[in-house]
C-alpha cells in the first residue's frame, strides 16, 4: 500500500465505469422529470432500467474498499485500522453531501429540527417513508452506503477468522457468497410481511457488495486473469443483453407499482450479473494497453469519475433548480433541451464541489487519492539462458 502521504495509483478504467454509472443515474432523472421513461417503446425501457447504475457504485465500493482486507488475508500485510477507516470513509463522502443536502433543504423544504437532522445523520431510509424533499431523491443509496462502511471491518474481521483455518482464498469466496443469500432472505421478507422498506436498507443490497468483495479476492488471488481479458468483449456484449432482459417487465413494472416476489428477484439477479459482467474485464483484466482501457481510462472519462460523487449529488438538485426557475410541469418537458442544461449546469457545480470541497476534505486524511490502488500485476520471469 501507498504510504498515507504519497498519492494511490488509480484505476483510470474503474473511474471510467464511475463516470458512466454517474451519467446513468443523470440519465435515468432526466427521463423521470420528462416523463419520457414512461412512453412506449424499448428506450423508455431501458432508460427505466438505468437504476443499475446503483448496483455498479456498490460493487465497485465493496471491491476497492475490501481489496486492503483480501490482501491482509492472502498476503499476511496489515490490515487497515478500522478507525482510521471509518474516519477517511466520513471524510471522503460526509462534507459534499452536507453541503447539498443543506442547501435542498433550505430552498425547498419545511422540515421541522427532527427532519433535519433525519438527512443530515442519514437516517431517511430507517424512519417513516414519505416523498423525499425536492432535489434529494437520489439520496436513498447514501444511508446504504454508510452502512456498508460501518460493517465492512466487521465483515472484513469475521471473514479472516474463518479464511486463516484452510485454504485462504477458497474460504474467503465460501464466506463472502454467505451475503447474497441474506439479500434474496430480505427480498422475500419484505414481500411476505409486507414491508417494502426493507428495499432501502443495506442487507438487501449486500448482493451486490459481495460480488465486488469477491472481484477483491480474486483480484488479490489471481492478480489477472487471461481468460478474462480474452473474453473481455464477449462479457461486455454479455452484460449489455442482460440489460436488455432488464429492460422488460420480468424485472418489474416501469413505474412506481411495487414488484412481485418473483420480480424482485429477477431484478436482483439481474442486475448483479450486469453490474459483475461490466466491472470484471476491468478489475481482473487490467491490461492498460487494451482497446477498453484506452477508451474508459483516457483523462476526460477518468477525470469524471474522480468527480462523479459530486456529480450524483448535485444533479438532482440541478434538475429540480431548472423545472422550478422555467415553471416546467413535472413530467414534461424537452428530454434534449432538459439533458442539455442540466448535464452543463450539473458539469460545472460538479468541478467546483469536487475542488473546493472533496479535494480539501481528503487532504486531511492523508491522502491524496479516494480510490485504492490496483493490485500491481506480477512481473513476468524471463527464461534462463542455455548453458
Amino acid at each position: 500500500m501507498a504510504p498515507l502521504d504519497a498519492p494511490a495509483r488509480r484505476d483510470t478504467a474503474l473511474d471510467g465505469i464511475r463516470a458512466l454509472a454517474a451519467l446513468g443515474v443523470w440519465v435515468l432523472h432526466v427521463a423521470g422529470n420528462t416523463g419520457v421513461m414512461y412512453r412506449d417503446g424499448m428506450f423508455a425501457w431501458m432508460t427505466t432500467r438505468l437504476g443499475i447504475a446503483v448496483p455498479i457504485f456498490f460493487l465497485l465500493s465493496g471491491l476497492l474498499l475490501y481489496r486492503p482486507w483480501a490482501r491482509a488475508v492472502l498476503e499476511d500485510t496489515p490490515a487497515p485500522g478500522a478507525g482510521g477507516y471509518l474516519w477517511r470513509r466520513v471524510l471522503r463522502v460526509m462534507p459534499a453531501y452536507w453541503v447539498v443536502t443543506t442547501l435542498a433543504l433550505l430552498a425547498w423544504s419545511s422540515l421541522d429540527l427532527g427532519g433535519w437532522a433525519k438527512w443530515l445523520l442519514l437516517l431517511q431510509n430507517y424512519t417513516e417513508q414519505t416523498r423525499a424533499p425536492d432535489g434529494l431523491y437520489q439520496m436513498w443509496t447514501m444511508p446504504i452506503e454508510m452502512a456498508f462502511y460501518l460493517v465492512l471491518p466487521v465483515l472484513a474481521w469475521l471473514l479472516h477468522r474463518w479464511a486463516r483455518h484452510g485454504n485462504r482464498p477458497v474460504r474467503l469466496l465460501g464466506g463472502i457468497a454467505v451475503l447474497p443469500l441474506v439479500s434474496f432472505g430480505s427480498a422475500v421478507a419484505a414481500h411476505v410481511f409486507d414491508q417494502p422498506q426493507l428495499a432501502l436498507w443495506l442487507p438487501h443490497h449486500l448482493i451486490y457488495f459481495a460480488a465486488g468483495m469477491a472481484m477483491a479476492v480474486l483480484s488479490v488471488w489471481i492478480r489477472e486473469s487471461r481468460v478474462v481479458d480474452a473474453l473481455a468483449p464477449q462479457l461486455l456484449v454479455l452484460a449489455l443483453l442482460l440489460y436488455v432482459v432488464l429492460s422488460t417487465e420480468v424485472a418489474g413494472p416501469r413505474t412506481l407499482d411495487l414488484p412481485s416476489l418473483s420480480q424482485s428477484l429477477w431484478r436482483m439477479t439481474l442486475e448483479t450479473a450486469v453490474a459483475v459482467l461490466v466491472v470484471a474485464p476491468f478489475a481482473l483484466a487490467a491490461r492498460r494497453d487494451s482497446l477498453r482501457h484506452r477508451v474508459l481510462g483516457n483523462p476526460v472519462t477518468a477525470y469524471l469519475g474522480r468527480i462523479s460523487y459530486s456529480f450524483f449529488l448535485w444533479h438532482a438538485p440541478v434538475i429540480t433548480l431548472y423545472y422550478k426557475v422555467t415553471d416546467t410541469q413535472p413530467f414534461s418537458g424537452d428530454f434534449v433541451k432538459v439533458g442539455i442544461l442540466t448535464f452543463v449546469g450539473s458539469l460545472l457545480v460538479s468541478v467546483a464541489s469536487y475542488h473546493l470541497i472533496e479535494e480539501r476534505a481528503l487532504k486531511l486524511t492523508g491522502r491524496r487519492s479516494a480510490s485504492a490502488p490496483p493490485p500491481e500485476a506480477p512481473a513476468e520471469r524471463q527464461a534462463e539462458p542455455v548453458r
